[in-house]
């Protein structure tokens, strides 16, 4: 028995040793211009999610969702996140290839988390992908504000979607039910 917890000790040790190596001697790819494999962006969104029920606190938005409060949102996402997850005339980011992994494209692809989620994640960025911890940038106000604004993408109310209409030429009514090639990102299944 005294064996085999050695030979498991020893080959998590020559595991590490070898894993060590190749990221010493620059034998890992760096490269943001491509592709991460199925395998890579399955862990990394594995990870991503448990690290969020570990560790994001389950509260309620504070800030209603009202017309006033969801224009607001809308009106921070496209100063702040667009060039990275997709404008509001429903074009892809200029950015989406550009970055490893790629940000998901929240407006073709609206993501399906909670908010308390979409919250931590935006309030704290997401490490070793580019997102920013907003809460050095923007209030807590704000923050709530693009959250409730993504989070009521698929229900926004006439007024909203007019003003989007209005503002960027399109609007997500138009768009509803469109089948979209698929982008980078994070997804619950």
């Amino acid at each position: 028995m005294r064996a085999f917890i050695l030979g498991i000790i020893f080959t998590i040790f020559v595991a590490f040793a070898v894993g060590l190596g190749i990221a010493e001697f620059g034998l890992m790819p760096t490269n943001a211009d491509t592709t991460p494999s199925a395998f890579e962006t399955k862990m990394a969104s594995n990870a991503l999610d448990a690290a969020m029920e570990r560790a994001a606190p389950r509260v309620n938005n504070p800030v209603a969702p009202t017309d006033e409060n969801l224009i607001a949102g809308m009106k921070i996402y496209t100063m702040n996140c667009s060039v990275c997850h997709g404008t509001l005339d429903y074009k892809p980011s200029a950015l989406e290839h550009s970055l490893y992994p790629p940000p998901p494209q929240v407006i073709i692809d609206p993501l399906d988390d909670p908010e308390w989620h979409l919250y931590y994640a935006i309030r704290t960025g997401v490490r070793y992908t580019g997102m920013p911890a907003w809460n050095k940038a923007l209030s807590e106000q704000d923050m709530w504000k693009v959250t409730g604004f993504l989070s009521h993408l698929d229900k926004l109310s006439p007024g909203v979607q007019e003003y989007w209409k209005k503002s960027f030429g399109t609007s997500p009514a138009e768009h509803h039910g469109e089948e979209h090639e698929e982008h980078g990102g994070h997804h619950h299944d």
